[in-house]
């Protein structure tokens, strides 16, 4: 199954979203979620992975996560 990162702003409600395609994409997403909570810019920045057949789906079930603008590089 597909799975998504989500890299979320809390205070502002920006967000970075990578998707990992195909069966085992909820395997890498999981993996790239432990990894990338390690590296987190500040507190205020949430890491999340989810399992979903499209990232419409995500957007439906998780809309908090979609409220802000999508960014492409993280800030502090």
């Amino acid at each position: 199954m597909p799975g998504y990162v989500i890299e979320y702003n809390r205070l502002t409600g920006d967000r970075l979203v990578t998707a990992f395609p195909g069966a085992d994409g909820h395997k890498a997403a999981l993996l790239e979620r432990l990894r990338l909570e390690k590296l987190r810019p500040s507190e205020d920045w949430e890491v999340v992975s989810l399992n979903s057949d499209s990232l419409e789906t995500v957007q439906k079930t998780h809309s908090r996560y979609f409220t802000g603008k999508e960014v492409h590089v993280l800030s502090a």
